[in-house]
């Protein structure tokens, strides 16, 4: 494809398969944007991408790959570039959790998430920012948690995979301040998706603890702070009142708070 005819102002998200991802595809959507969507389920991309197209009227390509498997990224800006697609905007959804004491659960698993949370994020905001950059325009919108803002006792690796993203988007946004390109770390708390059941925390004392926010919610939060061209967004009161009070406590002392939020929480028994 010629150079003059190439396919501008794209979206790129990957986890776009469920929950938060597909949401931010949802919204981006309703902004007549072209979405790009990354995921391992082609079945599922295939069926939001039908959706886009026959409700928003934009254009959808559909990228099924393993996140985990060196080499994504590079695949991946690849494949498009082949289709002359321009990523305007990248958001950085996909990542997974594990629950449980760090030298019981899966080792393999635990790279693999450091892998996907981490390495597969890096590597997407390097091979897609310099372009950004050069054009003097886009924007790069990368998911962490609120769990990103202490150590977490049986989540350990996960809540270090998303305490790098937060420190390495905000250094990112920092390098980048006056290029044109946006650059926003989304701390969401606990959100109503699949994510809870897949990391086998659905009965932790956090997750009991108040109302889960929707996916919409948080993708639209996210998607208003990478307009703003906030460096930082955490949805929700109460997830920012927990992330904020962090600050006040040392390290130790908010590791073992995180422990007792993190823990499950006791059965209830019925009362006659």
């Amino acid at each position: 494809m010629e150079a003059d005819n190439k396919q501008r102002g794209w979206v790129l998200v990957t986890g776009a398969s469920s929950g938060i991802g597909a949401d931010f595809a949802r919204v981006f959507a309703r902004k007549k944007r072209d979405v790009a969507l990354v995921a391992r389920s082609r079945e599922r991309l295939d069926a939001l991408a039908g959706e886009l197209t026959k409700t928003h009227g934009v254009r959808a390509r559909v990228l099924p790959a393993d996140l985990a498997r060196p080499g994504a990224a590079e695949e991946i800006q690849r494949a498009l570039q082949a289709d002359g697609i321009e990523v305007e905007t990248l958001v950085n959804n996909a990542g997974f959790g594990m629950h449980g004491p760090f030298v019981e659960l899966d080792p393999r698993r635990q790279s693999e998430m450091i892998s996907v949370n981490v390495v597969a994020l890096t590597e997407l905001c390097r091979v897609f920012a310099p372009d950004m950059v050069s054009r003097g325009q886009g924007g790069i919108l990368n998911v962490a948690s609120t769990g990103a803002f202490s150590p977490g006792p049986t989540m350990s690796v996960y809540c270090a995979t998303k305490a790098f993203v937060l420190s390495f988007t905000e250094a990112l946004a920092n390098e980048l301040h006056g290029s044109g390109v946006t650059v926003t770390c989304l701390c969401p708390g606990v959100t109503a998706t699949s994510f809870h059941e897949v990391s086998g925390t659905t009965r932790m004392r956090l997750v009991r603890v108040g109302t889960p926010m929707t996916s919409v919610a948080v993708a639209e939060a996210g998607e208003r702070a990478l307009l703003r061209g906030s460096s930082l967004a955490v949805p929700g009161l109460l997830n920012r009142a927990l992330a904020m009070s962090v600050r006040f406590v040392s390290i130790r002392a908010a590791a073992g708070v995180a422990r007792w939020f993190l823990a499950s929480a006791p059965e209830r028994t019925a009362t006659p």
